[in-house]
């Protein structure tokens, strides 16, 4: 069965919010077929990411860049993923107060040297999320995991 493996970072209740819209999409009862592993950032491993068939990585922004917990991970996770998974498929969201675009371009530059495809476009917010903002991660965790399933 293929695995998909959400890597988040959540320290407010917003980033939870958003993290949740995406187990939610992911978890799907139409989706078949597919396991959702759910790990925070500095749980993850690179056992946990050869393991699993796509990736989805949620984050806040934090002075212009992704958190710490989540550059960790992919710091951890990048040489003994390297030639593993390259072309696997990976989404990502990003919430922060007032701008994500450099987290945004941190979280793309990291996945591009993994040879990552981007199965689905980012979702990012600021402030607090709307409805739009909910549905999208909704959304997003349903394209990561239905693309999975067949």
């Amino acid at each position: 069965m293929p695995s998909l493996l959400i890597v988040h970072h959540t320290p407010s209740p917003n980033c939870q919010e958003l993290f949740e819209a995406v187990v939610s999409g992911a978890t799907a009862p139409e989706i078949e077929g597919v396991r959702v592993v759910r790990r925070a950032a500095l749980a993850a491993t690179a056992s946990d990411v050869l393991a699993a068939d796509g990736y989805l990585l949620g984050t806040p922004a934090n002075l212009g860049y992704m958190s710490g917990a989540l550059k960790h991970f992919l710091d951890q996770i990048y040489y003994p993923a390297l030639d593993e998974t390259r072309g696997r498929p990976f989404g990502y969201w990003v919430h922060g107060g007032n701008d994500v675009t450099g987290a945004a371009r941190a979280v793309e530059a990291i996945t591009t040297g993994l040879g990552w495809r981007r199965a689905a476009e980012p979702v990012t917010v600021t402030g607090a999320p709307g409805k739009a903002d909910t549905e999208a991660c909704r959304e997003l965790g349903a394209v990561l995991a239905a693309g999975l399933a067949g």
